[in-house]
C-alpha cells in the first residue's frame, strides 16, 4: 500500500509542477516534499524530470498519478457515504456560470442561515470550467447551460432560462429604430446572445452589426447599471435580470417567441449526491420559481407595452 500523505505530495508537485509552491500549499518544508518523492521513486523508478522551472511525467509518473486520482475519488465516495446522509451539517459546493449565480448565491446564504450547521462554498465559472471543477471534485455540484456527454457526469434539468432585451424605464419603445437611438451595452456573452435573439425578433433588420456600441463591462453584476442610467439597451440572461437591484429603472421588450437557454444540474456518476445537497437544490428550485412567479407579475405591464412592435 503507498503511503497516502507521499502520494499528495506527488500529486501535487504533478499539479504545480514546482517543489516550493507544493510545499507552501502543503504547508510542509520543501526538504519534506522532496523526501516523499524520494521515497515513492525508490520504490516505483523515476516518476519526475526535474527541470529548472518545473517537473514532467516519466510514464511511470504519469501511472502513479492516475493511481492517486483514483484513491482520491474512493476517499471522497467513502467520505460522502459516511457524512452525506447529514441533510444539517456539512459542506454544500457548487459552480455556476455568472448569471444563475447572481440568483442562486442570495438564496444559498438564505438556505445557510436557517441551517447554520451547513456550509456554502459557490464560485462562479464559464461553463467549461464549471465542468472541469466538477471532475476534478473541487464542486460538488455545478450547473451548465449544455448538457455534457461524459460518462463521468450526472446531469438533469434544472431550470430554463429566457434571453430578455433590456432598456432603459423611461424611454418609449417604438421597435429597432428605438435599439439604434439607444446603441448597445456589451459584455463577453452579449454579442452572441443578441444575436440569437435578434434573428427571432427582428428577422427583416440588418442585425447587431448595424448598431453602435454605447459601453462594454466583463462583470455580469454590473452591466444594468448603464441601462438603468439611460446609456443604451443590453441582452443578457433572466436571473441577471432579477438580481438587479434598481428594477424601477429598467423595461422589458417582449420578444414573442423566446430564446431559452436550459440549465443542468451536474455532479459525479460515480456516487450520490449527499443528502444535504439534494435538499439545497430542491429548496433553491421551490425558491427560484416563487421568485419567477412574482418576477412575472411585477413584469406584466412594462412587458405587454412591446408586444407586435417592432
Amino acid at each position: 500500500m503507498v503511503n497516502p500523505q507521499w502520494l499528495t505530495s506527488f500529486a501535487t508537485v504533478a499539479e504545480l509542477g514546482n517543489f516550493t509552491r507544493s510545499a507552501e500549499r502543503l504547508g510542509l518544508t520543501q526538504a519534506a516534499v522532496s523526501q516523499h518523492i524520494k521515497h515513492l521513486e525508490a520504490q516505483f523508478g523515476p516518476l519526475l524530470v526535474r527541470r529548472p522551472r518545473h517537473v514532467e511525467m516519466t510514464p511511470a509518473g504519469l501511472a502513479l498519478l492516475d493511481y492517486a486520482a483514483e484513491v482520491d475519488r474512493a476517499a471522497r465516495a467513502f467520505q460522502a457515504r459516511l457524512c452525506g446522509a447529514d441533510e444539517q451539517q456539512g459542506d454544500i459546493s457548487l459552480v455556476s456560470p455568472g448569471s444563475i449565480g447572481l440568483a442562486l448565491y442570495p438564496l444559498l446564504l438564505h438556505y445557510q442561515q436557517r441551517h447554520p450547521g451547513l456550509v456554502i462554498r459557490h464560485r462562479f465559472a464559464p461553463d467549461g470550467e464549471v465542468l472541469n471543477a466538477v471532475l476534478s471534485n473541487h464542486f460538488e455540484l455545478g450547473l451548465l447551460t449544455f448538457k455534457p456527454d461524459d460518462a463521468r457526469i450526472a446531469a438533469r434539468h434544472f431550470g430554463e432560462e429566457p434571453l430578455e432585451l433590456v432598456l432603459p424605464a423611461g424611454v418609449r419603445y417604438e421597435g429597432w429604430e428605438t435599439l439604434q437611438r439607444l446603441g448597445f451595452i456589451d459584455h463577453p456573452d452579449g454579442q452572441a446572445m443578441a444575436m440569437r435573439l435578434f434573428s427571432r425578433r427582428y428577422p427583416g433588420q440588418p442585425g447587431l452589426r448595424a448598431l453602435p456600441v454605447r459601453g462594454f463591462t466583463n462583470q455580469v453584476g454590473l452591466i444594468l447599471e448603464p441601462v438603468a442610467r439611460g446609456l443604451g439597451f443590453t441582452v443578457l440572461p433572466r436571473f441577471a435580470r432579477q438580481a438587479f437591484a434598481q428594477q424601477g429603472a429598467l423595461q422589458l421588450v417582449e420578444c414573442g417567441n423566446p430564446v431559452v437557454d436550459t440549465l443542468w444540474l451536474i455532479h459525479r456518476a460515480e456516487w450520490p449526491l449527499a443528502a444535504r445537497a439534494q435538499r439545497a437544490v430542491a429548496d433553491l428550485q421551490a425558491q427560484l420559481a416563487a421568485k419567477g412567479s412574482a418576477d412575472r407579475s411585477l413584469a406584466r405591464q412594462p412587458v405587454e407595452r412591446g408586444l407586435g412592435e417592432q
